[in-house]
C-alpha cells in the first residue's frame, strides 16, 4: 500500500504513534520515546519509499535493517498497517509466545531482515546485505535505521569504514539523532557532535534533516538515490516522545511504559492531533 500525499503519510505516522502507546501500555514494559520520535521515518519508509510485498514477503525486495531494535513497536505497527499481519496482533507485543518480541527476532518473525538486541550490530548487517546485492548485480536497496547512542560502539565505525571502502551507494542509513539514551543525553554520556563531520570524514554522503518533517525525509531519500559512489547517512534530528507532551525530549521515557492514566492522556493528545491533520 503506497501513500501518495504528505497528509496521508502524516496520518499514518499518527496511527503508528497511537499503536506504540497501546502496545507498550498493554505490555507494561518497553520503549516509547524512541519509536514515537521515529513515526514519520517509519511511515515514509514503509508507505512511500521501500519496495516490498507483504503477500509475498520472500520475493526479491528492498531490505530493512532495524539496528536499534528496542524501537520496534514503531516498525511492528508499520508492518501491521502494511499488511504483514493483522493490526489486532500488535497487542500481543512482548507477551510470551508472541512473534512480536521486545527486540525483533527472525526465529519468531521470519518476515524481518535482522534479529537485534545488542546495539551496534545493525550497520554491519546492512553493509553485508548491500555488498551481497552488489555482488549479485541486484537493483534492490538497503535501508538501515540506527540510533545515535549506538555510535558509542566501535563496531558501528568499522561498518562505516567498510561501506565507504566498497562504495555501497545502495545503502541508506538513517540515524535517529534524538540526543537521548538510557542514562541521559548522548552529549552527557559520550559526546557525538559534530556527527556530520565525522561521517563526511569517513567518506559518506551526509544529509541532515528534521526527522519529523515528512517533506524533508522524502527529499533526503531522493538525494540518497541520486548519489553514486558513496553510502548515504541521513542524520534525522527527531524529538523523542514526539506527539505526547509529557514525554517529549525527556530521556526518562526511553524505556518506561506509560501507566493507564498516562496512556489515556497520550491517546487523547494524539486523537486531537489526528483531527488537526485531517482538517488541514
Amino acid at each position: 500500500m503506497k501513500l501518495n500525499s504528505t497528509k496521508e503519510l502524516a496520518l499514518m505516522a499518527n496511527a503508528i504513534r497511537a499503536d506504540i502507546i497501546r502496545m507498550v501500555n498493554a505490555a507494561k514494559c518497553g520503549h516509547p520515546a524512541g519509536p514515537l520520535g521515529l513515526a514519520e521515518i517509519f511511515s515514509v519508509l514503509f508507505f512511500s519509499e521501500m519496495d516490498f510485498d507483504p503477500k509475498n514477503p520472500q520475493k526479491e525486495r528492498d531490505i530493512f535493517v532495524l539496528s536499534n531494535g528496542h524501537v520496534c513497536a514503531g516498525s511492528y505497527s508499520a508492518m501491521a498497517h502494511a499488511g504483514y499481519f493483522p493490526p489486532e496482533d500488535l497487542l500481543t507485543f512482548r507477551k510470551f509466545g508472541s512473534p512480536l518480541q521486545g527486540h525483533p527476532s527472525r526465529k519468531y518473525f521470519p518476515f524481518i531482515d535482522n534479529s537485534s538486541g545488542p546495539l551496534g550490530e545493525g550497520l554491519g548487517i546492512a553493509c553485508g546485505y548491500a555488498a551481497a546485492l552488489r555482488l549479485d548485480n541486484k537493483p534492490q536497496r538497503v535501508y538501515c535505521v540506527v540510533s545515535d547512542g549506538e555510535h558509542d560502539e566501535g563496531s558501528t565505525w568499522e561498518a562505516a569504514l567498510f561501506a565507504a571502502k566498497y562504495k555501497l551507494d545502495n545503502l541508506v542509513a538513517i540515524m535517529d539523532r534524538n540526543y537521548i539514551q538510557i542514562d541521559g543525553t548522548t552529549e552527557d554520556v559520550m559526546p557525538l557532535d559534530s556527527i556530520e563531520e565525522k561521517y563526511r570524514a569517513f567518506n559518506w554522503n551526509v544529509i541532515s534533516i528534521d526527522g519529523n518533517d515528512i517533506p524533508q525525509i522524502l527529499s533526503a531519500l531522493k538525494q540518497a538515490k541520486d548519489c553514486k559512489g558513496k553510502p548515504t547517512m541521513i542524520i534525522a534530528k527527531t524529538t523523542p516522545g514526539k506527539g505526547v507532551s509529557y514525554m517529549e525530549k525527556n530521556y526518562k521515557w526511553h524505556g518506561v511504559a506509560p501507566k493507564d492514566e498516562d496512556a489515556a492522556k497520550a491517546l487523547s493528545e494524539l486523537a486531537a492531533e489526528r483531527k488537526k491533520i485531517e482538517q488541514e
